[in-house]
């Protein structure tokens, strides 16, 4: 018997369960949270466990359905997850179950065409072997107004095998009508030390790298992931922590380089910021605890221990203020160059030699 947990979301999961086992299944939901935290995932699974047939033994013994789909036992106690082995369960497995759909698209945006063509002139048709016939939309925060309204009517009298589960990294992008017809259920962030185990469990990541990934991701395992086996982060961090250890001693003719090489990662320009925020995070935080463990930069250690002892809090306060100010400059357009080297002297600046 499968239990699919994604990671940190054990209250969907149960509520996907239960909502099962009690036999309370709402004609809709919206799974709200950031891109990378595992909403799909969720998803297929309360899909295949609507779909199993050890979830549904008297509609497939009713439907003498039973032993095709791999269920001998009709009196199983239906526990709300997907047994793994029925035909219907393998075929979700390989994307092949034909009353689970995915609705598609090929533009910016979902339209009122993908809408009424994949699931308003389809959901009269039922079930071709299940239960439930259920619709899965990924990135729904990009329907129209227009799409949201011709779904609308869809949700407001669906027929009782029906089931829509809009996916969403924004769930403020809803008609107010389409959010209180649907059970909302957000994600929740997932504490650093479970990313950092899964990280080192499962993709072999040193406990240094883990670390770094775990705090960066902002509770996101996905970002988390993506960061720690991303060979692009890792040139940046190293850039970023070699630029950093090496400024108190740096001329304008090296500075000017540096602005240079920041340049090359505009398009990682925020992970910049953030990176050069937890440095200093960890020279405050080494600075006023002496504690090794509790740094995020843990190789880098000395380093940040000889930039403790030479940066003052007020120093600290003004550098983590700097970046601030950067960051919102570059956001505003300001002249990158003229920005980064302003934010290099800074800091050259708060560092007593």
């Amino acid at each position: 018997m499968e239990s699919a947990r994604v990671l940190g979301q054990n209250h969907i999961t149960k509520h996907f369960e239960n909502a099962i086992k009690m036999g309370k299944i709402s004609h809709a939901y919206i799974i709200n949270g950031e891109e990378g935290t595992g909403k799909m995932r969720l998803a297929v699974s309360f899909a295949k466990a609507l779909q199993c047939v050890e979830n549904n033994p008297e509609f497939y013994a009713d439907n003498d359905l039973q032993f095709d789909f791999g269920m001998e036992d009709s009196n199983k106690v239906v526990t709300g997850r997907a047994c793994g082995e029925c035909k219907s369960c393998k075929q979700t497995d390989s994307k092949n179950q034909p009353d689970i759909k995915y609705v598609t698209y090929e533009k910016s945006g979902i339209g009122v065409d993908e809408i009424r063509e994949q699931i308003n002139d389809d959901i009269d048709i039922k079930p071709y072997s299940s239960r439930y016939k259920i619709y899965i939309v990924d990135d729904s925060e990009k329907m129209t107004v227009q799409a949201q309204n011709a779904l609308l009517k869809t949700i407001e009298e669906p027929p009782e095998y029906a089931i829509i589960i809009l996916l969403t990294t924004n769930a403020d992008m809803f008609l107010p009508t389409i959010l209180s017809r649907c059970v909302l259920l957000n994600m929740r962030p997932v504490k650093e030390e479970i990313i950092k185990n899964q990280l080192m469990s499962q993709y072999n990541v040193s406990n240094y790298e883990a670390n770094v990934a775990a705090v960066f991701s902002g509770g996101n395992p996905g970002k988390a992931i993506k960061l720690a086996t991303s060979e692009d982060f890792k040139e940046l961090k190293q850039h970023v922590t070699g630029m950093l250890g090496a400024l108190e001693r740096a001329g304008m003719d090296i500075i000017s380089n540096y602005v240079k090489e920041a340049a090359s990662f505009k398009k990682q320009i925020e992970e910049y910021f953030s990176l050069m925020r937890i440095w200093f995070r960890d020279v405050l935080l080494y600075k006023a605890i002496k504690d090794i463990d509790s740094l995020i930069f843990q190789d880098d250690y000395k380093l940040i221990e000889e930039m403790s002892g030479k940066i003052d809090y007020s120093g600290l306060n003004k550098i983590l203020k700097a970046i601030d100010v950067s960051q919102n400059r570059i956001k505003s357009n300001v002249n990158f160059d003229v920005t980064m080297e302003v934010l290099f002297l800074t800091i050259k600046e708060r560092i007593k030699k």
